[in-house]
């Protein structure tokens, strides 16, 4: 059993708020725009990482990230890359992928909108955290936590902070 925290669109801010949040997990995804390779780096200090690179990041941050990260959690596999959509209107880039590798959890971000759907055509949960940052359009800052245990996903948070 593991205590995933997600998130996206940091766009170099990692707080206390999102720290004490972020405090009881076992890792950290971060479905991109992370803001600087020294933010990767100290999110990663704080908590084991996985992260994609968004739009946003410069090359160091992508030579780090890739665009596109496949990985099992428990018995679960896990797609994650940073514009991805959501069921009927993913990119066509993150379609492929997800046809390639079925995975059963696709975790996206760059809409800056939380949104979780479970998707009954690809038979997956479909997460995006919304935007833990404080730049963009969003007028609240999200992230989730959820439990990821043999191959259930249950117990999941959002948390919600005012941008500063």
């Amino acid at each position: 059993m593991k205590r995933i925290g997600i998130i996206s669109d940091t766009h170099g801010t990692f707080d206390a708020r999102l720290r004490e949040f972020l405090s009881e997990v076992d890792e950290i995804w971060h479905a991109g725009d992370i803001g600087s390779l020294e933010l990767a780096d100290e999110i990663a200090a704080f908590k084991p990482l996985r992260a994609v690179s968004g739009n946003i990041d410069g090359g160091l941050t992508r030579r780090v990230h890739p665009p596109f990260s496949v990985f099992d959690c428990e018995g679960v596999r896990v797609l994650m890359t940073h514009i991805g959509g959501y069921p009927r209107r993913y990119d066509p880039r993150a379609v492929a992928r997800i046809q390639a590798v079925r995975p059963r959890l696709f975790v996206t971000g760059h809409s800056h909108i939380l949104r979780v759907m479970f998707d009954p055509v690809y038979d997956m949960l479909t997460v995006n955290p919304g935007a833990a940052g404080n730049y963009g359009f969003h007028k609240v800052r999200t992230a989730v936590r959820l439990t990821v245990d043999g191959t259930q996903m249950r117990d999941m948070e959002v948390g919600e902070w005012p941008r500063e």
